[in-house]
């Protein structure tokens, strides 16, 4: 029997998920070490955790457009090229680290949008557990990353951390290749797949108010991981912690959660829509506890291993349910891509905002609380939207 797929398929979606978040989410516990050595303050490049997630806002609603130009695997294979060089050029110096972080922004926002394409295409009958494939993936790989990242800097330096992240993205482009070959082998199944799945963006989608509900969960699903994961580690060193253990505090957010990363997609699309509101109430509130626990700093392990322990498994659990309900709420492989698309560009848009808001505010206020109390307040009615999404067996029909 002919294969519908290159059998690099399924290894080319963990690598990809490897990297769809170690380039950037790595950064945060050795922002110091590069900061002393690009000789500038720490408050100044804290913006790199924030470049990426502006590059998604602004790159995710034209992605279905390049996918239809290039074709699934080839868009796949030039992003993963792009971050590979974005990623070397951090090096450089300053102004080469911001733009190198730009690229790798603009090639995730693809990857982003497109995967849950690729998964409801190849995998319509497997959305839940493709879709635990690639996120388990990338929550091993950023819970390792960030966990290793201030030990191999105070061995070598940050320059030689960069450079492994740097063949590890080439690594993943050399997986990712055979399945642009297989492709080019069979071009009638391609030219199908391009005008049959991924028409131009339809603007249907950026007219349906549930899209724009889910929106918003979106968003602030994603904030409620980037400001812990920008902001965490500075918060813990204020309290007494070293930057080493503030540091393994971040992969212990990712690693905790690797469990429910794996099977959430799953039962997701095995649930009805009652137990898939109840779900998704129950792992909101949990990482709603887990930032309000912010509001009375301790300096102990216990505190932050507690703290880092909700908002994990509540980040874990949240954004593996927004990949699967993208392909859930759908029912083409066509409107999967429109509704990723517009989804996740409004999403990042609010999640760019949120550790730069949160950054800010500490400047302006002196103290975390008053920022605290406002996302954690967005966190409940991002509770109440995404239960009214979940009302609808389809926003796209």
């Amino acid at each position: 029997m002919n294969r519908q797929y290159s059998k690099f398929l399924i290894p080319g979606i963990i690598v990809v998920g490897m990297v769809l978040r170690l380039p950037f989410t790595s950064i945060p516990p050795i922002i110091s070490d590069i900061a002393k050595s690009q000789h500038v303050s720490v408050e100044q490049l804290g913006i790199l955790t924030t470049v990426p997630l502006i590059a998604f806002a602004v790159f995710s609603s034209i992605v279905p457009k390049i996918a239809e130009k290039l074709g699934l695997e080839r868009a796949f294979a030039l992003m993963l090229l792009l971050m590979t060089i974005g990623s070397l050029m951090r090096i450089v110096n300053t102004p080469f680290l911001y733009f190198g972080t730009l690229l790798i922004g603009i090639g995730i926002a693809h990857m982003n949008v497109l995967l849950p394409s690729v998964v409801r295409t190849y995998f319509p009958s497997r959305i839940g557990p493709v879709t635990s494939i690639f996120v388990f993936s990338m929550g091993l790989a950023t819970a390792v990353g960030s966990s290793l990242a201030a030990p191999i800097t105070h061995a070598t330096n940050w320059h030689v951390f960069v450079i492994i992240l740097t063949l590890l993205l080439g690594l993943a482009l050399l997986v990712w290749l055979p399945n642009v070959v297989f492709s080019n082998k069979n071009k009638a199944k391609r030219a199908t797949l391009k005008s049959s799945t991924l028409p131009l963006t339809s603007t249907r989608v950026w007219q349906n108010k549930y899209a724009w509900m889910l929106l918003f969960f979106s968003g602030m699903q994603s904030a409620m991981f980037y400001v812990i994961m920008a902001w965490g580690p500075t918060m813990a060193i204020q309290s007494g912690l070293s930057a080493t253990v503030a540091g393994l505090f971040a992969g212990i957010n990712a690693l905790i959660g690797l469990p429910f990363a794996l099977i959430v997609p799953t039962i997701i699309a095995h649930f009805n829509s009652r137990q898939r509101q109840i779900f998704v109430a129950s792992f909101s509130t949990i990482g709603i506890i887990g930032y309000a626990l912010l509001l009375v700093p301790q300096d102990t392990f216990g505190y932050w291993l507690t703290i880092n322990l909700f908002i994990g498994v509540s980040t874990a659990s949240l954004f593996p349910y927004v990949m699967a309900t993208f392909g859930l709420k759908t029912s083409t492989p066509s409107q999967t891509a429109q509704l990723s698309g517009m989804a996740q560009s409004g999403g990042y848009l609010i999640a760019a905002c949120g550790p730069a808001l949160f950054g800010y505010g500490f400047i302006w206020f002196n103290s975390w609380k008053p920022q605290i109390i406002v996302i954690t307040v967005l966190f409940i009615i991002m509770t109440i939207v995404i239960i009214l999404v979940e009302k609808q067996d389809k926003i796209l029909k």
